[in-house]
């Protein structure tokens, strides 16, 4: 679980975050949707951050309660327990100093701890001064101000562990606007083809890190989104200044800002829109994505697998292996997934490093699984076979790799590892390596400090997702 340094997410923050989209949770919610939204995120990879309320100082300072003063925490997890006949939300926090923790209830060495018999408790509960502690959903809301929650792709958040939300990514633009109010508004054109009840658009903006000086620096560029209509869809991304008269009204959305990260959602009819974003004074770097919700009918109905019978098991490796032939595979011998590639989906996919998956973990691995028999497919609709040379294809239309890119020097290498004599690649190995990638990506981020490098410790290189080992004749590589 990520535990690096994330106070760059929140306005006084100075460090490097991952891009993404950024959500602002809002802390009036109730315990029990607290819980779910910050378990539902933890369960998608997502990046947590907090911050506590501002002390009597500009300073960060000890408070009475353990807790720092304008001090950022990272938000690590989410349990409902057992506790006198009923039921505690908890949320447990990490302070990246490694010290300095909650001292109230459910803190460690708490009464409450010693009190409750919820047979997790062992594997929830470790009393230790190395900065991470349990708090109640109610005292999070009392002491912290924020709560941001950063991922590659959106999620939804209000909908527990179930996928309800799939989203596309239309628009992947990095520009550089100068500093200069002559210049031209820079000009987006978008389409939403299908309308929704809830919200179906997302624009997302990142601000590279050099734009960020100053303490508690406003969001360096503006943005407003209209629809397009005839005659001035003709004009494409270069809409004359007629078009902005002062009786159009721009599109509405739920707004998520920080220093570095502005996100709106929307919810669009079908049409065609344009975003456009001027800066506000100086000249700015940043990456613009715009996000469509897919409609119910695009998405694969095998997604929704009855884990009914998994409730309260877990699955090991062999039954990982006849489970995923059954389902997924019926084709000759060599296509079928081997108990060498399950023992290595089990290891990348195993959250509590049991050897096993529980239901939770299952299901993740199930979406990835069929949204890569998705991409096996349409590979396969003009040659009929999959080939190493569609590898680069079927990383870019992988949803849970968005923001991944891997260079051709890489991917010859991953084509010896993945493809057979032939070229081809089987279903097995693709699963393979487009988790591996993902694993191996998000293991760069949760420990890269500067998103250019890494020093590792040598604990750090034991829990890399390390390839099998075997009589091999191809190149070492840890995807």
């Amino acid at each position: 679980m990520f535990r690096g340094p994330v106070c760059n997410l929140l306005p006084w923050g100075h460090q490097r975050h991952p891009r993404g989209v950024v959500t602002n949770i809002r802390l009036h919610s109730s315990s029990s949707d607290l819980m779910m939204m910050v378990k539902t995120a933890a369960e998608a990879g997502s990046l947590m951050t907090c911050g506590t309320l501002a002390g009597p100082t500009s300073e960060s300072t000890m408070m009475a309660n353990g807790l720092v003063s304008r001090h950022a925490y990272t938000v690590t997890g989410a349990e409902k327990i057992q506790y006198r006949k009923s039921w505690e939300y908890l949320i447990r926090l990490w302070n990246p100093w490694g010290r300095m923790e909650w001292r109230g209830p459910w803190s460690d060495g708490s009464p409450e701890w010693q009190e409750t018999h919820d047979p997790r408790k062992s594997q929830l509960y470790e009393n230790k001064d190395n900065g991470e502690f349990w708090m109640s959903c109610r005292d999070f809301q009392e002491n912290f101000s924020c709560l941001f929650v950063c991922n590659q792709v959106p999620i939804s958040l209000d909908h527990g562990n179930t996928p309800h939300e799939k989203w596309s990514q239309v628009t992947l633009k990095n520009h550089i606007i100068p500093g200069n109010t002559a210049e031209p508004q820079r000009q987006h054109v978008f389409s939403v083809p299908d309308s929704m009840e809830t919200n179906n658009v997302i624009v997302s903006f990142n601000i590279k890190p050099q734009n960020v000086k100053a303490k508690g620096r406003t969001f360096p560029l503006k943005f407003e989104v209209f629809k397009v209509r005839l005659p001035f869809q003709l004009f494409g991304e270069r809409l004359p200044s007629t078009f902005f008269s002062t009786f159009r009204i721009a599109e509405k959305g739920i707004v998520s800002e920080t220093t570095r990260n502005l996100t709106e959602c929307f919810s669009l009819s079908p049409g065609t829109y344009v975003v456009v974003v001027s800066p506000d004074r100086e000249a700015v770097e940043f990456l613009l994505r715009i996000f469509l919700k897919m409609p119910d009918s695009d998405r694969n109905q095998d997604s929704n697998l009855n884990l009914r019978p998994l409730k309260g098991r877990f699955l090991d490796a062999t039954q990982l292996q006849g489970l995923l032939n059954q389902e997924f595979l019926k084709g000759s011998p060599g296509d079928t997934f081997s108990l060498d590639e399950c023992r290595g989906i089990v290891a990348l996919m195993d959250l509590e490093v049991n050897g096993r998956l529980n239901e939770q973990e299952f299901s993740r691995l199930w979406r990835r699984l069929v949204h890569c028999q998705s991409v096996f497919w349409n590979a396969q609709k003009n040659s009929g076979v999959f080939l190493s040379s569609d590898l680069q294809k079927a990383i870019q239309e992988t949803d849970f790799l968005a923001g991944v890119s891997v260079t051709s020097e890489l991917l010859d290498l991953v084509s010896l590892r993945y493809s057979d004599s032939t070229g081809r690649v089987s279903f097995p190995s693709l699963v393979c390596f487009l988790i591996r990638l993902e694993a191996m990506a998000k293991a760069f981020q949760n420990l890269s400090q500067d998103g250019k490098g890494l020093y590792l410790t040598k604990m750090e290189v034991s829990y890399l997702p390390l390839p099998e080992t075997g009589p091999s004749p191809r190149p070492a590589l840890l995807i």
